[in-house]
């Protein structure tokens, strides 16, 4: 006779199996038990919540980079989607793309495209190449639904074999209270917590695709994290220790990634509809 034991692992097996999708670009099976709604919906309330508080850039020609550059990476995301099948996604996306007044160096990504840069990062930026790397990271993370992916694996973590359930019937008090656990709602933390270092990794890997197609060099990928490298006292840092890969290890592997990315991805960069 099966125990209990048995039992919640074919519980637990059957979540898994259920709950999973691929990754654009990568590729990569990832746990879904969230409905693309329920995510869009907890993660605008708590984006507008920042955006009334926080003080919009005043530096109109830094702006309208964000803005340029992001629309551009945008017009290539959609590109993407739609020539892979991928149209019914296009729905989830109403793009934002705003500069705060902050000396923080930092920038997110909310899911459904809304991007907030902060004044700080903009000052490690020599041309529109590097802006790019940053806005493709930051696209990236919602094109790969990794919110998503994280309250999945959040609800999986709390609510065990019941997480089953709760992903087919979108209980929204269920989303919710992850949600608050994953944006950080409440927290000291900030907008979004960071995310996991294989997320962080898959991000780089995606940004350098679709920054190459909407025609920027991604070869500054290099020159911009070793600028950040610098910032953060050469990356003295543990792994180990960080949800975020260590600098050398994540210019190690744009290294490895690059002859790859602008061989596949560098000729349909001719095709992209340029956005002035």
């Amino acid at each position: 006779m099966m125990n209990i034991r048995n039992i919640l692992s074919l519980l637990l097996l059957a979540v898994v199996l259920t709950g999973c999708r691929s990754v654009a670009i990568t590729g990569r099976k990832q746990l879904n038990l969230v409905s693309d709604a329920d995510v869009l919906s907890s993660s605008l309330t708590q984006y507008r919540s920042f955006m009334s508080t926080a003080k919009v850039s005043s530096e109109k020609t830094q702006s309208e980079t964000v803005t340029r550059v992001g629309q551009r990476i945008a017009a290539a995301t959609e590109k993407y989607l739609t020539e892979n099948g991928m149209q019914a996604d296009l729905q989830n996306y109403a793009w934002e793309f705003n500069l705060v007044k902050s000396d923080e160096i930092n920038a997110f990504c909310m899911p459904g495209g809304k991007i907030v840069v902060y004044e700080g990062i903009m000052r490690l930026f020599d041309n529109d190449d590097e802006l790019a790397v940053v806005l493709g990271h930051e696209v990236a993370h919602a094109v790969a639904k990794h919110s998503n992916e994280r309250m999945s694996q959040q609800i999986l973590q709390q609510y065990g074999a019941a997480a089953l359930s709760i992903g087919l019937s979108g209980q929204t008090a269920a989303v919710q209270n992850v949600a608050s656990q994953v944006y950080g709602i409440g927290s000291q933390v900030g907008v979004m917590l960071p995310f996991s270092r294989k997320h962080e990794s898959e991000a780089d890997y995606m940004g350098l695709v679709l920054m190459t197609m909407a025609g920027y060099n991604p070869d500054y990928a290099v020159t911009f994290w070793k600028k950040m490298a610098a910032k953060s006292g050469g990356g003295s840092t543990s792994e180990i220790m960080s949800t975020h890969p260590s600098d050398a290890r994540r210019i190690s592997d744009i290294q490895t990634h690059l002859p790859e990315i602008k061989a596949k991805y560098g000729q349909q960069r001719m095709r992209q509809v340029v956005i002035h």
